[in-house]
């Protein structure tokens, strides 16, 4: 998986984090370490542009938790905790959208893949740049 840095202002600075590639068992690491490295440098309002990835597995939901919890300040999951990851992720699933990553044009099976998992309830989700980049 390829990951291109761009920013954009808005009311805030807005690093956009453009996948490119599957996000699967094989990649899903790679945006992790992106998105930690694009937080170290000081991104407090991360956009996931996901108009380039085509699948996404079930470790892309894990990443995607990871990188709200990072936003957030949490502490970050054992990813290694097997099946407790997803039980971690479905009890977060109440705390509400996110207010510091947003997730911009899905494909629509990542959007199918998005609302099966419940994590529409969790991600605040848009198709419009110019709206994406104003919500924060």
């Amino acid at each position: 998986m390829e990951i291109t840095v761009k920013q954009a202002q808005g009311r805030v600075p807005v690093t956009i984090l453009q996948t490119h590639g599957d996000l699967d068992a094989s990649s899903f690491q790679t945006l992790i370490s992106k998105g930690k490295e694009v937080y170290d440098a000081g991104a407090r309002d991360i956009l996931l542009d996901m108009s380039d990835t085509a699948f996404m597995g079930s470790s892309g939901l894990a990443a995607l938790h990871s990188l709200a919890l990072l936003i957030r300040g949490d502490e970050m999951p054992d990813l290694e905790a097997g099946w407790n990851v997803f039980h971690d992720i479905d009890r977060d699933r109440g705390s509400g959208l996110q207010q510091h990553l947003k997730l911009f044009n899905p494909q629509p099976q990542i959007q199918k893949v998005l609302e099966m998992s419940g994590l529409t309830q969790f991600f605040e989700i848009h198709t419009d740049l110019d709206t994406a980049i104003a919500s924060f």
